[in-house]
Order: structure tokens, then C-alpha cells, then sequence
């Protein structure tokens, strides 16, 4: 059945050498990649989501033929090494899981503290309490948000169990084949081991992209600034490198604050000023790989800044681009240009007298700035409340006040488009920026002067002709 991990009763056990499971949540359907002749291929069924949540990729070995009993030993030991190596890297992954799970138990555990203190403090209505009270339930309301994480980690920390568990099978499967050596050409065994291997990783790399269907409930990070700006980290920074960037109002304005962590721009206003050569236009910049990449006011120039060097590295202008309150989105603003970034790389998002107001998209070079590929789209600019992409299709929102809901798609790779119907929550009526950071997986907002994040359901499907 879809979404269950499945195994070959009748199957000799050394026929059972590779089941992996590969759990990734993304989903809701289940899609089977079938070879050409089941019996002597591998099978790959893939789920983008069972009924717990969970993303599955699930592998069956095929039938063995029957060899000579050259006794290969070498080969198998290094199969056996390989499938330690993995073991050990599961150790890791296990080890630092269970450390985040024992912060996060130790978060719950304060928050239950507090729930119950706060508990106390409502029932005893004595006047002296009044200030401790209302100093508790403001602690409460800023770890409220913080629910969801701590649900996350603790389904992370199973899924991490459940993936030890399938190693550890498939060395016992490997222990017993090391007692029958001979029986097998390990040979075949080893290419074909390659070969599976080869088939997942192409299965992970399908699986990293997908189609957009829902969004979630917003997470106000923090409320800060004027009406409208942006903020964002960026998708290539190295591990460790958590700084946030915020950038205040949709003109005039040149000074971009660093935070060095999510934490220090959630809980302080420590941070530090880095001073751009010319005010932005709009509002929407984006951190990528070091470089801050702006539309310079009242232009359309695109220009891109070394925040270490704190040097200008390229500019260049994107052609027949209105600025100035030509072509912004609905909200006005100067948003005629919006850069932003996916798993694909960096893309413009702007309108042309050529295209009648139109949006136009273009992938850009993050290094030259020069425009790779454009696509002429039929939907009117300034009816778009925000935009953002996805795996290099481009979502468009109905409005930035009030209800608001996804429901405009064009798909670069395939020069289509369709009317969908995906709602979120406009927490606080009046979106001014709303990017897609393809590491987070995440919706970075700027809500009337809150900065809220959204996460993202993706779909996917696995063709058999893409492994």
C-alpha cells in the first residue's frame, strides 16, 4: 500500500538487499516509477506524503540471477563498509537531533511552567499581582509562536529514528549475504548497488523542487519598522551563518542592518549598519551569495553589492523595464522591479510598454547581471498584489489587503500558465513584500510593519524518463 514501508516475504533474504526509505515532507500523492521489465529492475515508488505527513521513497530490489559461487568477499566488504559509512553518518545526524529535541523538551517543559504560573496568577485577583501578571502573559504571547517549531523537532527527531532503524537492517541483510558468499556475482551486485544509487539521489534532487499547494498559518517574527520594507537571509550562506538582513521603507534610503542571528533580530536591536552607494527603489531587494542585489531609485538599474568589501561589483540595466511608478504592484510603492531568487538561481520580475504593462520575467546572471532567458507573461502588473517563485514558476497574489489568496502560476520551463486558488492568512492587511528562500523552504514577509514568515506545501512527481 502507498506510504508503507514494504518487503518481498517470499523473497530469499539475500534478495532483499536495498529497501530504503526516504521521508521528506511535500506532498499528497503517491507516484510509481516502473522499469521497462519489473523482474529484472529496480522498482522506485515514491510518496510525496503518507498519512502521517511523511515524504517516502520506497526501492525493491529485483531478482537475483544465479551465478557461480566465486567467492567475491572484497566486493562485499566494501558494500559492507559503505553501508557502515552511512551508518555512522546516521550516528550524527541522530546525536545532533537528539541534542535540538533536548532543547526543545527543555522549551516546552518553560512554557508549561509558565502556562501554569500564569494560571495561578489569573485565579488569585489580588491587586498587588496585577504587574507580574500582565509581565507573564506577555512572555506567553511570544512563545506562543514558537509551538509549531517545537512540534517540528520532535517529528524530525522520529523520522531520524526510523531512518537509523532501515540501516541497521540493511546490515543485518549484508551480515547474512557475507555468510552465503558464493552464491551471488558481486560483481553485477556492486553495479547494480551504483546504479540504485545513482536512481535515489536523482529521486532526492526531483523530490528538492514541486508545485505549490498550500501555504501555511503566518509566524509573526517581529513587528518593527514603518509599513512597508523587506527582510530576508540569504540561501547560499555557509553552515553557520545565520544573519539576517532589514531594509526599512520603499525609498530614500540607503542603510541596510545586519543581525547576526534569527534569535538577536527577534529579542534585540543589536546590529549593524552597512551603507549602500545609492537609495533602493521598491521593495524588492534580495541577500544572495554574499551580495546584495537592488534596483537603484528612480532607474532601471540593477545593482549588485559586496556586503563584506562593502564595494559595488556590477551594475547593469535591465532593458525596456518601466521604474518610477510605472509598472509597481498594486500597492504602489515604487515596486516596479522585484529581484528574487529560488532553487534555480536569481530572476527579475518587472513590466514593459512592449509587453502592455504585462509582467515579464527574466532569469539573470547573479555574477554579469546579464539576462539569460525572458518570458513575456499576460497578466497585468499592477493588478499583482505581490509576487514570488518557486522551482522557476512565478505565483502571483490577488491583492495586499484583506483576503488574499495565491492565484496566478506561470511555468518558465514549460511558457504556461493556469488560475489556482491557494488562500493565506493576511495577518495584518497590508503586504508590501513577499519572497520565496529556497534553503528555508520558507515565505519571508513584510506585513504593515511586521515581519512574518509562512511555510510552504510543495507537490511533487517523479516521471520514470527524468531518473
Amino acid at each position: 500500500a502507498p506510504g508503507r514501508w514494504r518487503w518481498q516475504q517470499d523473497m530469499h533474504p539475500a534478495r532483499k538487499l536495498l529497501s530504503l526509505l526516504f521521508l521528506i515532507l511535500m506532498g499528497t500523492e503517491l507516484t510509481q516509477v516502473l522499469p521497462t521489465n519489473p523482474e529484472e529492475s529496480w522498482q522506485v515508488y515514491s510518496s510525496a506524503q503518507d498519512s502521517e505527513g511523511r515524504c517516502i521513497c520506497t526501492v525493491v530490489a529485483p531478482q537475483q540471477t544465479m551465478c557461480s559461487r566465486d567467492a567475491r568477499t572484497k566486493q562485499l566488504r566494501q558494500l559492507l563498509e559503505k553501508v557502515q559509512n552511512m551508518s555512522q553518518s546516521i550516528e550524527v545526524l541522530d546525536r545532533r537531533t537528539q541534542r535540538d529535541l533536548q532543547y526543545v523538551e527543555k522549551m516546552e517543559n518553560q512554557m508549561k511552567g509558565l502556562e501554569s504560573k500564569f494560571k495561578q496568577v489569573e485565579e488569585s485577583h489580588k491587586q498587588h499581582l496585577a504587574r507580574q501578571f500582565k509581565a507573564i502573559k506577555a512572555k506567553m504571547d511570544e512563545l506562543r509562536p514558537l509551538i509549531p517549531v517545537l512540534e517540528e523537532y520532535k517529528a524530525d527527531a522520529k523520522l531520524v529514528l526510523q531512518f537509523k532503524e532501515e540501516v541497521q537492517n540493511l546490515t543485518s541483510v549484508l551480515n547474512e549475504l557475507q555468510e552465503e558468499i558464493g552464491a551471488y556475482d558481486y560483481d553485477e551486485l556492486q553495479s547494480r548497488v551504483s546504479n540504485l544509487e545513482e536512481r535515489l539521489r536523482a529521486c532526492m534532487q526531483k523530490l528538492a523542487c514541486g508545485k505549490l499547494t498550500g501555504i501555511s498559518d503566518p509566524v509573526t517574527v517581529k513587528t518593527s519598522g514603518s509599513r512597508f520594507g523587506s527582510w530576508m537571509t540569504d540561501p547560499l550562506a555557509p553552515e553557520g551563518d545565520n544573519r539576517v538582513w532589514y531594509m526599512d521603507g520603499y525609498h530614500n534610503n540607503r542603510f541596510v542592518r545586519e543581525y547576526k542571528s534569527m534569535v538577536d533580530f527577534m529579542n534585540t536591536d543589536n546590529f549593524t549598519s552597512h551603507r549602500l552607494p545609492h537609495p533602493w527603489s521598491g521593495t524588492g531587494q534580495v541577500v544572495y551569495n554574499g551580495s546584495i542585489y537592488f534596483n537603484k531609485f528612480q532607474s532601471h538599474i540593477i545593482i549588485r553589492f559586496d556586503l563584506k568589501t562593502e564595494t559595488i561589483l556590477k551594475t547593469r540595466s535591465l532593458d525596456y523595464a518601466g521604474y518610477n511608478n510605472m509598472y509597481h504592484y498594486a500597492w504602489g510603492g515604487h515596486s516596479d522591479i522585484d529581484l528574487m531568487v529560488d532553487e534555480s538561481g536569481l530572476w527579475a520580475v518587472y513590466a514593459t510598454n512592449q509587453n502592455a504593462g504585462n509582467i515579464v520575467v527574466s532569469r539573470l546572471d547573479p555574477v554579469s547581471l546579464q539576462t539569460l532567458q525572458t518570458w513575456n507573461t499576460s497578466y497585468p502588473k499592477r493588478s499583482a498584489g505581490e509576487a514570488f517563485i518557486i522551482c522557476g514558476t512565478l505565483y502571483v497574489t490577488n491583492g495586499y489587503s484583506g483576503g488574499t489568496k495565491v492565484h496566478y502560476a506561470y511555468q518558465t520551463n514549460a511558457s504556461t500558465y493556469e488560475y489556482i486558488d491557494i488562500p493565506f492568512q493576511n495577518k495584518y492587511s497590508h503586504i508590501s513584500m513577499l519572497d520565496y528562500n529556497p534553503k528555508d523552504r520558507a515565505l519571508y514577509a513584510w506585513n504593515n510593519g511586521h515581519q512574518i514568515l509562512y511555510n510552504v506545501t510543495l507537490f511533487h512527481v517523479i516521471r520514470s524518463d527524468e531518473l
